[in-house]
């Protein structure tokens, strides 16, 4: 089994930068790729983006793409999501997820094995 647990969620204003963070315990050393996903309430769960646990190559959704990186610390297998320029629309629950497949399975949410419970961002307009 591998527990993710997410931090680093908040307040921040319109225009702002926040990171999220994920790190996962267990049996992370199974783990091929790490994800971010967000949901806000009344809507699916969405995709964000995701990273290579083995060579930490990252992959972003169009909605974020440019002002969101993702990173990874193979060390202790974490991973950061920093977002930037963040807009009241990016406000949601954000979740991590990983899997033990490759990155090559693509972004659906059914290919992740484990998920963090979730932190919640919150952007002021």
């Amino acid at each position: 089994q591998v527990q993710l647990v997410e931090s680093g969620g908040g307040l921040v204003q319109a225009g702002g930068s926040l990171t999220v963070s994920c790190a996962a315990s267990g049996r992370k050393f199974e783990l091929k790729t790490m994800g971010w996903f967000r949901q806000t309430p009344g809507k699916e769960r969405e995709f964000v983006a995701d990273i290579s646990v083995e060579d930490g190559t990252p992959f972003y959704a169009d909605a974020v793409k440019g002002r969101f990186t993702s990173y990874k610390d193979s060390r202790v297998i974490t991973t950061d999501l920093q977002m930037n320029s963040l807009e009241p629309e990016a406000a949601a629950v954000y979740y991590c997820a990983a899997r033990r497949r490759t990155r090559g399975w693509g972004i659906r949410q059914i290919t992740y094995d484990y998920w963090g419970r979730g932190t919640q961002v919150t952007v002021s307009s």
